[in-house]
């Protein structure tokens, strides 16, 4: 078996697939939840329910706040305590809507019926119908971005579609959630491929999926021996190989320019697994987006998992059904540890992007002292996007905004591989993270008073 992967950069860190044959638990409700309005890349959603509300599983309680926004459901059934302001995993506080949990009453237009529905038996599924339901359930890329779903599926008149690629790679040391839900749903995402490759007009679909998931290739080549129109991929497992522009190259050989060029404008749409299961649920079973699987993992919790978590939900409770915290000083991340973010707050919820709960030990956590750059260029031959990290990283120290500008610093993904690999243990991405995001507000601001 011929395994592709990406052409530049990339590390190797240690998987750590603590859960890979965790099977996937309920996780309990909790007694109360918090919906952040910043769910997603783009405007807040705005709240259209108030204090003293009933809500049910699957009411509407915030409406997009913009084009690039996306609508929040609540997860539970009760009454809305009030509107107020929450940690996220930003580790600011940020307004959310707080809901007191009262039984568990779902919305009676839900199908919550295990029958398979298949895109052949629905003729009456235009792609523009596709789109509409997806924006209405709220769908956004369910592999951490937060990117509004249905404004992928509606690229601009300069760019055509020609595929739609599915990201099963999960090359995040730690996480799991990816693997349980293709070894859980299969059928499912086939379907949610089929209905992304009819709204996106396209009539080839990819799943790359890396090579240490093979109980995973094995289900989805047996699933589609018969359609010529979908390819499974095996990759190499490389990190940041789940990055679209990483997959898009590992897939169909085709590199992604620099900033603003997307996926789209070398013909392909790169959606992940749970992305592709959330649209078969939105389309299909009139389910919007308010529960995900997410990953509760480390090395020292007594009884790491995989779980169906309603959003909204403390992840000290999830890390509580795990045997509790352990004893010493442990940083928990949302997501992993090389793009995960340190929480500040155990009450931070599960949100739509958060697939994982990591709980890193001090050892694990603690960064060692830096030390001068010693000139090795390890971190240019890491970095996938083919920039010079140890460069980025001075001018930003240096608070050189335009030459970080003219150095592409908004092309860097933010996925660590510079820092990992660094001998010196230098802070690059925390200085690069700092120059970014400096360099975009530039670029925004010039393009406001054009």
């Amino acid at each position: 078996m011929k395994l592709r992967t990406f052409r530049i950069g990339g590390v190797h860190p240690d998987e750590n697939k603590l859960t890979n044959d965790a099977l996937v638990q309920q996780a309990p409700l909790p007694v109360q939840a918090q919906f952040p309005l910043s769910q997603h890349i783009g405007a807040p959603a705005k709240p259209v329910v108030k204090k003293g509300d009933k809500v049910k599983v699957g009411t509407m309680i915030a409406e997009a706040g913009g084009f690039v926004s996306a609508p929040i459901f609540s997860s539970v059934s009760g009454t809305v305590l009030k509107i107020d302001e929450a940690f996220d995993a930003t580790g600011y506080r940020k307004p959310a809507i707080i809901i007191k949990v009262e039984g568990d009453e779902w919305e009676e237009s839900i199908d919550r019926s295990d029958k398979l529905e298949k895109l052949a038996d629905h003729p009456e599924l235009t792609p523009e119908e596709i789109v509409e339901r997806v924006k209405k359930a709220g769908i956004t890329g369910m592999g951490g971005a937060c990117f509004p779903t249905f404004i992928k599926l509606c690229p601009p008149p300069t760019a055509k579609a020609e595929c739609v690629i599915i990201n099963g790679v999960e090359c995040e040391p730690y996480i799991t959630a990816d693997f349980r839900l293709m070894m859980d749903k299969a059928d499912e995402i086939l379907v949610g491929l089929d209905l992304l490759m009819k709204a996106a007009k396209v009539d080839k679909g990819y799943i790359g999926i890396e090579d240490n998931k093979p109980e995973a290739i094995a289900l989805f080549e047996e699933k589609t021996a018969g359609d010529s129109r979908i390819e499974i991929v095996p990759l190499a497992k490389k990190y940041p190989q789940g990055g679209e522009k990483q997959l898009v190259d590992a897939v169909i050989r085709r590199q992604v320019p620099a900033p603003p060029a997307i996926p789209v404008n070398v013909g392909a749409i790169v959606q992940n697994v749970g992305t592709a299961f959330a649209v078969y649920e939105a389309v299909m079973k009139n389910k919007p987006l308010f529960e995900r699987y997410t990953t509760v993992t480390g090395k020292q919790l007594a009884n790491p998992g995989n779980f169906l978590v309603r959003m909204g939900t403390p992840m000290s409770q999830l890390i509580d059904v795990c045997g509790g915290m352990p004893e010493g000083d442990n940083k928990v991340l949302a997501g992993g540890p090389m793009m995960g973010k340190a929480i500040n707050s155990l009450d931070t919820p599960i949100c739509k992007g958060t697939n994982s709960v990591t709980v890193l030990t001090e050892d694990d956590a603690r960064r060692k002292e830096p030390q001068p750059c010693i000139r090795c260029a390890k971190c240019v031959s890491a970095c996938p996007m083919g920039l010079e990290p140890y460069l980025l990283a001075t001018l930003s120290s240096l608070h050189d905004w335009e030459r970080d500008e003219k150095e592409d610093i908004t092309s860097c993904i933010e996925c660590g591989s510079c820092q990992f690999t660094c001998p010196a243990h230098r802070p690059l991405l925390d200085n690069i993270r700092l120059g970014k995001s400096t360099v975009m507000g530039i670029i925004r601001a010039r393009a406001a008073k054009k």
